[in-house]
């Protein structure tokens, strides 16, 4: 009985569990078709009031993110309706996907040139402005004749709006643009009696000029304007329109005094505008002007631009950030404009940091003997404060002010000296960083602080604060008593100091010996640099340390002549801007540039979108159709393909099995064709078996046939790396290389069809990378490929931000599909000289800066092989050619250095190359921040110079 029981209760228990179960099914069970659904539904609706709200909820979702685009033919069928309300929304809708999606926008072409003739001019624009957004090579076909409509239509509504339309179709194709006349077109539009229209107009050229200039920041077509049309417009323009008619002034060159003249006093009222872009631009202008002007001329322009800059201080706090960046570049040019307002810049309780900062440098730069003691007395009062980084500012603001003054550097002095007598730390050491630049610019002048400063010895624990102490008891050692005491306390801890501390430790230890050379000195630099160089790992400070050891053993005299060497005074102008990248800035006041103080080339890349084939996209949506509803391969099915490709794998030798087992595990997923869950890759064919699962179900291809029996393959091409061997692509052969073509990267491809039917179709796909590269354009330039046969191809790559992924790799995995084999993997070496870009350019300057920080690899160098010796200008040609650029050439003992720069997955990569007279042969120092780009450039310029 009691086994029954038992029984009986584990039944019970089980069903309980079952039930349990079931219940917690239900949650995930629902007959509910989902919000799209739904919304389709309603957009299918008869009645007109349910459509209307329909197309709102769709823009509320996509509003907020959501996907909605499968929507867009129902959404597009709303358009045939009176209801203008209506039509706006369905536009808003198709001018969102236009650009992602354009594809699907282009289907809608028919209804937005019926819409270009609509009586309402709000239609009209609209329809204009779409078509604008479209970047598919089949629009142009549609865009120029109702554009040319809209260029003169009679409400200015449209017309300015196809102002903007022409520089869009100027981005897409150029070269239409102005075959069909219609940047001519702009260019008229200037004089038109409407001022949105001429703003829309100048604006239009402004992007054309810099689209067709790189953004170089020259106006070839601005430059014909007449001026005088210009100011009129100001006068009736909306305030934003007034921004781009002034900032397009700011570009035209000015013809003689008069007309300099002339504009300035046109501008001026614009000074006083409510809006500070308009006041920033028409200060921008009347900047501009004053470099046409006599001196006396422009000094009496220029004291009429200090009330609306100190307007500009009364703003919101991040408008105040952005007009006092760009004071300081004015003040640092025309520094008279502002030298009466001062107190304007003396910083209230309640301003944010960021703005106490810049009028911490704009009240520095302004300081002059007649007002030194009230800028002493704030800063004072500033460092006194709690805000640690706003009291270090305000301390180096003395500093800088006594660099400056020249006669009132005692009195800074002396204000520093209060301040370290409060014996707050960083306080104390930020003032010990200033006092010793203060020595620097005034040697041999304020040696009585010397003692203070050494009783605050004690209290220094940052690196900046103690080395600056360090350099000055080795600068003064003979007037400071008890030199040696404080250095020998300092070397206790030399071992554990920062590199810049043992550095200046190393120094001052041997300016002591040689102005006092004691025993006790001798002493210690034998410890310091018997410790400098057996116990440190740090180079520099072991080559120093050498370097001090050969001269003292050598001639004391010589060490004495190189050590305690006169030094080039600290210039007050060290903190300015250069002059060139001043003038440069201030004629991009009121821009990024000027908040950066950094040429927008510096940090601006102008990518342009390219132009797509409709074919294309065509293709690409066919693949993500396919992959979509190939996202639900079933487990049991994986595995049979995985199954499958490690029988195949097997049988063709331990390497095929490795790469199958890689292919099913990684290359698939890595292509993100497989959804979240990655199906296994297809297996090789063996025998006459059919194709695998996996990830031809999921391209469409899965039911395909197997290839008939192949004819002798044909022979693969000399010094081209076989990418794809027949059994691995089913019978198609792929043999290839990446390559620099015409300045870009591109693959050049052979395919051998050793089948026995046509294979066609070849579509291509690079993984996500580093450098994201994807083809230009999905579908190969290979027709088809007879059996027996073969075909050629370049396959150009683009950037594309979206596929730009992890560190650089020496390969590149691709996929290539077909109507008849479907989809094969295949890897590519990454060709170093075809990705290498010259926008890596640097100085002969900040090579030498760059090139001790960046790790060699591989150590000690690469050797590369020559067909002959080479000559240094042959060879800094060859490196040009492929994307290098050479920063200096010099002869050495045994022939000629050759340095280079280039960008490499957006890190710099230096290469120092020594070529050695009549040797077929050089040795390549590359220096990279990636570990693997040493070895890639070396098989780089193997291949670029061993040809």
């Amino acid at each position: 009985m009691t086994s029954v029981a038992q029984k009986f209760e584990a039944a019970k228990e089980k069903a309980a569990m079952a039930i349990h179960r079931f219940k917690n099914r239900q949650f995930f069970a629902t007959t509910k078709k989902g919000e799209v659904s739904e919304f389709r539904e309603e957009l299918r609706a008869q009645e007109p009031r349910i459509r209307k709200d329909a197309v709102k909820k769709v823009i509320a979702a996509m509003t907020v993110g959501k996907d909605v685009s499968m929507l867009f033919t129902d959404v597009v069928n709303c358009m045939q309706t009176e209801d203008l309300e209506l039509k706006k929304l369905v536009y808003l809708y198709i001018i969102n996907y236009a650009k992602t999606k354009p594809d699907l926008a282009i289907l809608a072409v028919n209804t937005f040139v019926k819409d270009s003739m609509d009586p309402n001019p709000l239609i009209r624009a609209l329809a204009v402005r779409t078509m604008g957004c479209i970047r598919v090579d089949r629009i142009l076909e549609y865009i120029c004749d109702p554009l040319r409509r809209c260029i003169r239509d009679q409400d200015p509504y449209v017309r300015k709006t196809a102002a903007v339309c022409v520089a869009k179709l100027y981005d897409i194709s150029a070269d239409l643009a102005e075959d069909r006349g219609f940047v001519d077109a702009l260019v008229e539009m200037v004089g038109d009696s409407n001022p949105m229209v001429v703003a829309n107009a100048v604006a239009a050229l402004t992007e054309i000029d810099d689209i067709s200039t790189g953004g170089a920041g020259e106006s070839p077509r601005l430059e014909f304007l007449e001026v005088g049309k210009l100011l009129v417009a100001v006068n009736e323009c909306t305030e934003w329109g007034q921004v781009f008619l002034l900032d397009a002034l700011a570009r035209i060159r000015m013809h003689g005094e008069e007309q300099a003249r002339m504009v300035i006093e046109r501008v001026i009222p614009r000074l006083s505008h409510v809006n500070s872009a308009v006041v920033l631009s028409a200060i921008r202008v009347i900047l501009h002007c004053m470099d046409s002007l006599p001196v006396g001329a422009a000094q009496a322009y220029s004291r009429k631009l200090a009330p609306p800059l100190v307007t500009l201080l009364s703003a919101e706090p991040e408008v105040q950030y952005v007009a006092l960046r760009n004071i300081v570049l004015i003040v640092q040019k025309y520094p008279e404009i502002l030298a009466h307002e001062i107190k304007v810049f003396f910083c209230k309780y309640n301003d944010p940091l960021y703005v106490k900062m810049e009028k911490l440098e704009i009240m520095v730069m302004l300081a002059s003997l007649s007002t030194v003691d009230l800028v002493l007395m704030e800063l004072k009062e500033y460092a006194l404060e709690v805000d640690v980084d706003f009291v270090r500012k305000a301390v180096r603001c003395i500093g800088r002010c006594a660099v400056k003054l020249r006669d009132a550097a005692q009195r800074c002095i002396d204000v520093l000296l209060e301040l370290i007598q409060t014996r707050v730390t960083y306080l104390t050491q930020e003032a010990v960083v200033v006092i010793k630049d203060i020595f620097r610019r005034y040697p041999n002048r304020y040696e009585s602080v010397i003692s203070q400063l050494c009783e605050s010895l004690e209290g220094l624990d940052e690196p900046e604060a103690k080395a600056s102490m360090v350099w000055i008891i080795g600068e003064y050692a003979e007037r400071i008593d008890n030199a040696q005491e404080l250095l020998d306390l300092l070397l206790e801890s030399f071992p554990e100091e920062t590199h810049a501390v043992q550095l200046q430790l190393l120094t001052a230890a041997v300016k002591l010996f040689l102005q006092s050379p004691t025993e006790a000195s001798q002493q210690m630099i034998q410890l310091v640099l018997s410790s400098a160089t057996q116990d440190t790992d740090d180079p520099d400070l072991r080559d120093r340390a050498y370097i001090y050891w050969r001269l003292l053993s050598t001639d004391p005299e010589v060490a004495r002549a190189v050590v305690m060497c006169e030094r080039p005074e600290i210039s007050p102008e060290s903190s300015y801007l250069p002059q060139p990248m001043l003038n440069q800035l201030l004629g991009q006041v009121a821009t990024l540039a000027s908040v950066y103080h950094r040429p927008a080339t510096s940090f601006v890349t102008r990518h342009r979108q390219a132009l797509q084939s409709y074919e294309a996209l065509q293709a690409r949506r066919q693949l993500e159709d396919a992959e979509e509803y190939g996202g639900e391969v079933e487990d049991s099915a994986a595995a049979a393909a995985a199954q499958a490709a490690a029988q195949a794998g097997a049988a063709a030798g331990p390497s095929a099995a490795a790469a199958a087992a890689q292919a099913v595990g990684g290359i698939s997923d890595l292509l993100d064709l497989s959804g979240d869950d990655p199906a296994p890759a297809p297996a090789a064919p063996q025998g006459g078996g059919g194709l695998g699962g996996g990830l031809d179900d999921i391209l469409g291809v899965g039911d395909a046939p197997a290839p008939a029996p192949a004819p002798a393959p044909a022979a693969a091409a000399p010094g081209v790396p076989t990418l794809l061997t027949p059994e691995q692509g089913r019978g198609m052969r792929i043999l290839g290389r990446m390559a620099r073509v015409q300045g870009g990267a591109a693959l050049q491809l052979q395919v051998d069809n050793t089948t026995g039917a046509p294979v066609d179709g070849f579509m291509i796909q690079v993984n996500k990378n580093a450098f994201g590269l994807q083809p230009a354009q999905v579908v190969m330039n290979l027709a088809s490929v007879a059996p027996g046969g073969s075909g050629r191809c370049v396959v150009p790559l683009a950037v594309s931000p979206a596929h730009v992924t992890g560190a650089p790799a020496p390969r590149l995995q691709i996929a290539v599909k077909t109507n008849q084999l479907g989809v094969a993997y295949f890897e590519c070496a990454l060709a170093a000289e075809a990705v290498c870009s010259p926008d890596g350019a640097v100085t002969g300057g900040e090579f030498l800066q760059k090139y001790p920080g960046l790790p060699e690899t591989p150590p000690g160098g690469a050797s590369v092989s020559l067909p002959a010796p080479i000559d240094p200008a042959a060879l800094s040609a060859k490196l040009s050619g492929a994307g290098l650029h050479v920063v200096h050439t010099r002869p050495t003992d045994a022939g000629h250095a050759v340095f280079a720069s280039c960008k490499f997955g957006g890190t710099d990569v230096l290469l120092d190359l020594r070529l050695t007279t009549g040797a077929p042969s050089l040795q390549a120092h590359i220096r990279a921040q990636q570990p693997d780009a040493g070895p890639m450039f070396a098989e780089a310029l193997q291949r670029v110079l061993g040809q």
